[in-house]
């Protein structure tokens, strides 16, 4: 065994990415738990389930959601700029190829603060309907549930801010910062796969 080989250094998991990882792991158990409150709600009031969702927009609530799981691929566009350490474009902004990690994450937020505004939206048009968190037992599963998704979106569409601010704040762009536009994708694929359970639940479901 040679010298070089004996001091080898053993590689560790990134502690950032890891802690991430099981912080998000106690956010499935929160979520797993506003399920159940939703389906539990929706046990003892069929009829009600029944008559209150032929009130949703489910053409609006797809294409929202369509924007939402769109968002992740650029966001996932933006992690593999910063794996190559390409912080910003290289090119024209017409050119997406060259763009980096900011341009990406700029369009993701972007795509998330629609999603977010679409969310509001609908939630304006069920009170104008009568339906608020505190009318009946649907409103209040669809308040709580979408309520808390929409939430995090909103605590993600921060963190691209912050990763976007560090990016620009750095001269010069390293590992660190690469580790971090990669545990804000973390999250950010965490929410939009939550909201597509909700939507399967919550719209397609009858």
């Amino acid at each position: 065994m040679t010298t070089k080989t004996a001091v080898q250094a053993v590689k560790r998991p990134n502690i950032v990415a890891t802690g991430t990882i099981i912080w998000l792991g106690s956010e499935v158990m929160f979520f797993a738990g506003l399920f159940a409150i939703y389906f539990t709600l929706r046990a003892t009031a069929p009829e009600q389930w029944a008559h209150e969702v032929e009130k949703h927009n489910l053409t609006f609530a797809a294409i929202n959601t369509f924007i939402l799981v769109l968002s992740s691929f650029t966001c996932q566009m933006g992690v593999f700029a910063a794996e190559r350490m390409q912080p910003r474009r290289t090119g024209s902004l017409a050119q997406f190829t060259k763009w980096g990690t900011v341009e990406w994450f700029y369009l993701t937020y972007f795509m998330g603060a629609i999603f977010v505004a679409g969310q509001v939206y609908e939630y304006a048009m069920f009170v104008s309907h009568g339906i608020t968190l505190s009318s009946n037992a649907y409103g209040a599963a669809f308040y709580l549930t979408t309520g808390f998704h929409g939430l995090h979106v909103s605590l993600g569409l921060i963190a691209f801010l912050l990763v976007i601010g560090r990016i620009y704040a750095v001269k010069n762009f390293t590992h660190k910062e690469a580790t971090s536009a990669v545990v804000v994708s973390y999250y950010w694929h965490f929410v939009d796969v939550v909201w597509i359970l909700l939507f399967a639940v919550v719209y397609l479901v009858r």
